[in-house]
């Protein structure tokens, strides 16, 4: 009875799992299909992005360095040194020659160079395909906000437009005379404190309190006082160098604001923001004050030099031409962009040049020959705009300093449409061409065997480089408005200095390395002693 009882719940059970099983068995095969078509994507994926970034077009046609699989270059750039990341560059194009790509998460694929030939195909012939992309606006905007570092098309064209007006000959020799001259005077008594007495002296720190001072009283008629006491900080200054430095790291990392956030960068660069531009908006209405109680002598004539500063170009916008002037927000934004062009990048190449020239290994003929030509041509008197222009081999020891440590080291644009390079390169749209005017500086092809070598006498064997080849002052429509301005002020305090003083670096066999930011400061500063001439 049991044995019945039990076989016929058996067969039932057995009928009921064939019939399940019968159902079952299409679905746990669609599965399996299903999980081999996710496996089979997946490895195709892997496959294909095997050294590129998912969902972004692999390159085999370039080289470079072999990246991860999905994930590209980022290993490579999370690792390299801050103080490196030049250098690295370097070494890239010795393994993979002139042009090399890479791809890194959240930026994308970025095609490096360093030939003249495709640097003057971007930013001269085919200059509005190439612009400075939305990205540049985000990392450098608590800074230049949409001025005109960051600005592309028409907007970057007018603003320029209008800031070419005071960079002219006649403006450069009035500057020379009322403001170069007596700003270095102001700096050589700094030094005389410290001639001879066995003390040193920061000299880079001076050279940004030299380079604010004059170009804040030509630029906006302001006068920040950072030669009053160069030890001392000056707030805006203080703040505007920390937000330089805060806002480098953020170029080349797909993950910046995470690590702003984890590190507190994003608060420190928040707060430092918010000075610098209350700084700025404090000159605009200053200058607005003024203007309202003022009463013009010529027409014309207003603060400042005599003549209309960059300010005061700026805020006529609009009126002068029946449209609507600028926003405070701009005008703070024209402020601040000219500020980092005419402070930053002359006082670092001047603190390049002094370390370069007295360095144990320097040529030791580099300087008796800026002394000698000093003299005679200056015979005593104060610099001028004329004699600036006659001082070449002072003009050529500044340029050699920006050709090894350019200010603006590396830059970078997006293009806009497919295009080919020179050499059949081709662009695609949406991809980032950075070229390293670091490395060009050191290439051996371009400027010889001894290129690595700190050698001002080659200026004077050789015909004039073009600005593609020696691109420390950009090239193209985008090249500086200031390198006349900035050459004239480097040579005008050059020559006051080597007037009256000699220099010894503290430490002669001194490695300088350069700090992570927007330009190129030397890190640690330059101490110096300085000593009166006795001949």
């Amino acid at each position: 009875m049991s044995t019945v009882a039990t076989a016929a719940p058996s067969t039932a059970t057995m009928g009921l799992t064939s019939t399940l099983l019968s159902k079952l068995l299409p679905l746990i095969s669609q599965s399996a299909n299903r999980k081999k078509l996710l496996l089979a994507l997946i490895l195709y994926t892997v496959y294909k992005y095997r050294r590129s970034v998912l969902f972004v077009r692999p390159r085999p046609d370039l080289p470079g360095p072999p990246g991860l699989p999905l994930i590209g270059n980022f290993w490579e750039m999370a690792t390299v040194p801050k103080t490196d990341f030049h250098q690295s560059q370097e070494r890239n194009f010795a393994k993979y020659g002139k042009v090399y790509t890479m791809a890194i998460p959240g930026i994308g694929r970025t095609i490096t160079v360093k030939d003249p030939e495709i640097l003057d195909h971007i930013l001269r012939t085919h200059f509005w395909i190439y612009e400075k992309g939305t990205r540049f606006k985000e990392t450098l905007g608590p800074l230049a906000g949409d001025g005109i570092f960051t600005a592309d098309g028409d907007h970057w064209k007018w603003q320029r437009q209008h800031a070419s007006k005071i960079f002219t000959v006649k403006a450069f020799r009035q500057y020379t005379n009322d403001v170069f001259v007596q700003e270095a005077q102001r700096a050589i008594n700094y030094l005389d404190k410290f001639a001879d007495t066995g003390k040193s002296v920061d000299l880079q720190r001076l050279f940004y309190c030299f380079t604010l001072d004059s170009f804040g009283e030509i630029a906006f008629g302001e006068v920040f006082g950072c030669l009053d006491d160069p030890s001392e900080d000056v707030e805006f200054a203080a703040a505007f160098d920390r937000l330089n430095h805060g806002l480098a790291g953020r170029f080349l990392s797909p993950v910046w604001k995470l690590v702003d956030w984890w590190t507190g960068n994003d608060i420190r660069v928040a707060a430092d923001r918010a000075i610098v531009r209350d700084f700025a908006q404090k000159i605009i209405d200053r200058r607005r004050r003024e203007r309202a109680q003022q009463v013009k002598v010529d027409e014309g004539k207003d603060v400042g030099l005599g003549k209309k500063d960059l300010l005061q170009l700026f805020m006529d916008i609009g009126s002068e031409e029946g449209g609507t002037p600028l926003s405070d927000e701009m005008l703070v934004d024209s402020v601040l962009n000219f500020v980092i062009a005419g402070r930053d990048t002359t006082a670092q190449a001047l603190a390049w040049t002094f370390y370069l020239m007295h360095r144990r290994e320097a040529d030791p003929a580099i300087v008796p020959a800026i002394l000698q030509e000093t003299d005679t041509i200056l015979k005593g008197n104060p610099p001028t705009y004329e004699t600036t222009k006659q001082q070449k081999f002072a003009e050529a020891c500044f340029n050699e300093s920006l050709r090894l440590f350019p200010a603006v080291p590396r830059n970078a644009k997006i293009c806009t449409q497919d295009d080919v390079l020179p050499g059949g390169i081709k662009v695609h749209k949406g991809e980032r061409v950075t070229w390293n005017v670091w490395a060009m500086g050191r290439d051996q092809d371009l400027w010889g065997e001894d290129a690595r070598e700190y050698n001002p006498f080659r200026w004077g064997k050789m015909d004039k480089p073009s600005s593609a080849k020696f691109a420390s002052f950009h090239h193209g429509p985008r090249t500086c408005l200031g390198q006349g301005f900035a050459v004239t002020e480097a040579v005008t305090l050059m020559s006051m200095f080597f007037q009256k003083f000699t220099f010894e670096l503290e430490n002669p066999d001194q490695k300088a390395n350069y700090m992570a930011s927007l330009t190129l400061p030397m890190e640690g500063g330059l101490r110096a002693y300085v000593k009166r001439r006795t001949d």
